[in-house]
C-alpha cells in the first residue's frame, strides 16, 4: 500500500464525503487522515489515504468525474516521526497580520508548524473579532516552548494561550 496525499474542492453539496469515501473504498483504498471544510459555498478538503500503487490513476479518474471537483495528488515518504510535539490554541483581537506574528515567532524559534486551523469569530460579550488558531507544532522540548509562549505573549494582553497537551 502506498499512502498518498489529496487535496480537493468543489462547489459544497451534501454526500460529497460519501462520495469520495465510496470512490476510495471501491479500489481498496483506505482513508488515514483529514481536514475537511465548508468555505463560502465550497467544500475544501486535504486527505491522506493509502491505496494499492496500481489503482492510483483509476481513482484520481474516478474522483475528478464528481461534477466541479478539483483535485491534486502526491504521493507521499515514509517518514518517521518521532520529534516532541506540542499542541496549542492561540486566541487574541483580530488583526491583519496576526498569522504572519505567530509564525515569525515559532520560525524564529526554529520550531515547525505541523498543522494549522484556525477561524474568525466573534466574541459573544463584547462583538470584537476575534481570530483563533489551534496550532500542532514540533519539535519542542520545555525550554523552547517556555520561550515561544513569552515571545507570544509579547504580542498584546489580548492574547490567550493554552497548552492543549
Amino acid at each position: 500500500m502506498q499512502r498518498y496525499l489529496i487535496t480537493l474542492q468543489v462547489p459544497d453539496r451534501s454526500g460529497l464525503v460519501e462520495q469520495i469515501a465510496q470512490h476510495l473504498s471501491r479500489l481498496g483504498g483506505h482513508w488515514l487522515d483529514s481536514e475537511l471544510r465548508h468555505i463560502d459555498a465550497l467544500f475544501a478538503a486535504i486527505i491522506v489515504i493509502e491505496l494499492p500503487q496500481e489503482h492510483w490513476g483509476e481513482l484520481v479518474d474516478s474522483l475528478e468525474s464528481i461534477d466541479g471537483l478539483t483535485l491534486t495528488g502526491e504521493k507521499l515518504l515514509e517518514i518517521p516521526h518521532d520529534s516532541p510535539v506540542v499542541r496549542i490554541s492561540v486566541i487574541g483581537n483580530d488583526r491583519p497580520g496576526f498569522v504572519h506574528q505567530i509564525s515569525n515567532l515559532i520560525a524564529a524559534q526554529g520550531i515547525n508548524i505541523e498543522r494549522f486551523s484556525s477561524n474568525r469569530e466573534s466574541a459573544s460579550h463584547t462583538g470584537i473579532s476575534l481570530f483563533k488558531a489551534d496550532l500542532t507544532l514540533s519539535p519542542v522540548n520545555e525550554q523552547s516552548y517556555h520561550a515561544l509562549e513569552s515571545k507570544l505573549y509579547e504580542m498584546g494582553d489580548d492574547l490567550q494561550l493554552d497548552r492543549l497537551d
